[in-house]
């Protein structure tokens, strides 16, 4: 009875290792499709370990921009998000393309998947940010992170400038409000 009790327990915490991670992501511009894309336990736990060898905020920040590439680049594989570049431009009439809203709203729901499975040790996130120019250009939107210390620095996440799949663009959030970022 205890030996099956055992193996019960262990089926289980096998079942709950095996878990898988379901996300929307938008697409079209201004969220108007929401496809699911599901990303196993196993990738998962790869991005992982690549955020956990982070040994300060900094760090934390250089490998998450490469972790949010990855994730997009999956993401891909399973959506026609594969096909979106960077800007609003490169990519216009495809299937799969996003502007800055969709990926402000995609980027921040896989910062808080990461953050909800204990990825992040540096950094909270917030809510995406907009910033504005003059009247004759449009606002942009980010997904935004806070360093978990006394200084709490914001940072932009903006994976808008690169095509799918590539390093999202961290910034010092009161640059990026100046314009700081790629010119695409």
């Amino acid at each position: 009875m205890i030996r099956q009790a055992l193996a019960a327990a262990a089926l289980a915490l096998a079942g709950l290792a095996a878990a898988e991670e379901r996300i929307a992501v938008c697409h079209e511009y201004g969220c108007q499709v929401q496809e699911t894309v599901v990303y196993s336990e196993e990738r998962l736990a790869a991005i992982r370990r690549q955020l956990l060898t982070a040994g300060s905020a900094s760090a934390e920040r250089e490998r998450l921009a490469q972790v949010i590439g990855q994730l997009y680049a999956w993401a891909g594989e399973q959506t026609a998000i594969r096909n979106d570049k960077g800007g609003n431009f490169a990519d216009d009439g495809m299937p799969g393309r996003m502007d800055c809203i969709d990926h402000a709203t995609t980027t921040t729901r896989l910062l808080h998947l990461l953050a909800a499975r204990g990825d992040l040790r540096w950094h909270r996130v917030l809510e995406p940010d907009v910033r504005h120019f003059a009247l004759i250009f449009p606002a942009h939107y980010a997904a935004v992170i806070e360093t978990i210390d006394d200084t709490a620095e914001r940072y932009v996440v903006d994976s808008w400038f690169v095509d799918n799949g590539q390093p999202a663009v961290i910034l010092p959030l009161a640059d990026w409000k100046k314009g700081a970022g790629p010119d695409v």
